[in-house]
């Protein structure tokens, strides 16, 4: 068995309100500095070792986001 972790994130292009709402709170319960937010999503997948990279970016793309408006990292890490 093996861990791949998928990390979703919104294009640089596409606002985010859901991280412009969080950087905008930070302030305002005294964490300052923080400059930017963009929140996304995070994905932990326990496979098969005969699952390979083709078939984890495809899963990726396909089901776990939105390729016109998210950007997607697939990694796998020790378990």
């Amino acid at each position: 068995m093996a861990r791949v972790v998928v990390d979703v994130m919104p294009k640089p292009e596409i606002l985010d309100p859901q991280g412009q709402a969080v950087a905008r709170a930070l302030p305002r319960l005294g964490f300052d500095g923080v400059s930017d937010v963009r929140q996304g999503k995070h994905f932990e997948l326990e496979v098969d070792d005969s699952v390979d990279d083709e078939t984890l970016a495809r899963i990726a793309e396909g089901f776990l986001s939105n390729p016109v408006v998210e950007d997607f990292v697939v990694r796998r890490v020790q378990a």
